[in-house]
C-alpha cells in the first residue's frame, strides 16, 4: 500500500493509529499537498487538514515543515535508488538491463502520487539539506549503473561513472518530458526507443572478457 493509499485508509479524524501508521498517513497527506502546491505555498495547516488530524498531532511527529519535507524526500529518494538497483539486478543480458533501468525511471515519474516532483522538480533546491539529498540519490544511482559498466567493459571507474551519469540523466529527463508532454507514445514504446538510442552507444564498448570483440548478442 502506497503512502497516499494509507492516507486515504486512515483519514477519518479522531481515529487512533499506531505511531508508524500515523507517520505514514501524515507523509501521504504531505506528499499530496507538497506535490500540488510546492513547498513554499504549502502550510502545515493544509497538511493536517488533508490528513484529518489536528496540527498538534502533526507536530508530535514532525517538528516543522522542513523536517516533514525532508522525511518525505528521504522516502522517495530511497524508492528511486531501490528501483534502479532492482532493475540492474533483474537480468544478466546487458541490453535488457539497460531497458529495465530506463523503465525504472519511467515508472518512477509515472507513479500517480507525483513523488518524482519532490526529487527532480523541487522548489526548495536552494536549501542545502534538500540539495544534498537530491545530489546524493543521483550519485548513488549513477554509482550503481557504473559498477555494472565497469565490470562488463573494463573501463576505468571515472570513465564508467561518466557513462553512468549520462544514462541516468537521459533516462530521467526524457521520462519527465514524456510525462509532461502527455505523449501519445505508450510507455513501453518510449522505453524501447530510448533503449535503442542508448544501446547503440553503450554497445560500442567491448565486453571486458572478450578483449575488444563485440559479443554476438550485440548485433
Amino acid at each position: 500500500m502506497s503512502a497516499i493509499e494509507q492516507t486515504e485508509a486512515a483519514r477519518p479524524r479522531g481515529t487512533r493509529l499506531p505511531r508508524r501508521a500515523r507517520r505514514n498517513q501524515l507523509l501521504g497527506a504531505a506528499q499530496e499537498v507538497f506535490v500540488a502546491q510546492g513547498y513554499h505555498s504549502a502550510a502545515m495547516d493544509d497538511i493536517a487538514e488533508r490528513a484529518g488530524v489536528s496540527k498538534p498531532v502533526l507536530y508530535q511527529h514532525f517538528p516543522g515543515k522542513l523536517e516533514l519535507y525532508l522525511a518525505l524526500l528521504d522516502q522517495h529518494c530511497e524508492s528511486l535508488l531501490h528501483a534502479v538497483r532492482t532493475a540492474l539486478a533483474s537480468t544478466s543480458d546487458n541490453k535488457l538491463r539497460v531497458a529495465a533501468t530506463m523503465d525504472a525511471y519511467f515508472a518512477y515519474v509515472e507513479d500517480e502520487g507525483g513523488a518524482f516532483r519532490l526529487v527532480f522538480e523541487s522548489d526548495l533546491t536552494n536549501e542545502p539539506a534538500v540539495r544534498e539529498r537530491v545530489d546524493r540519490v543521483s550519485l548513488q544511482c549513477a554509482e550503481a549503473i557504473s559498477e555494472v559498466i565497469a565490470e562488463d567493459t573494463g573501463l576505468s571507474t571515472d570513465e564508467s561513472m561518466l557513462l553512468a551519469v549520462g544514462l541516468g540523466g537521459v533516462s530521467q529527463v526524457v521520462a519527465r518530458y514524456w510525462l509532461s508532454s502527455e505523449s501519445p507514445i505508450p510507455r513501453d514504446t518510449a522505453v524501447s526507443l530510448l533503449t535503442s538510442l542508448a544501446w547503440r552507444g553503450i554497445a560500442g564498448f567491448p565486453l571486458h572478457a572478450v578483449e575488444g570483440q563485440l559479443s554476438a548478442e550485440r548485433h
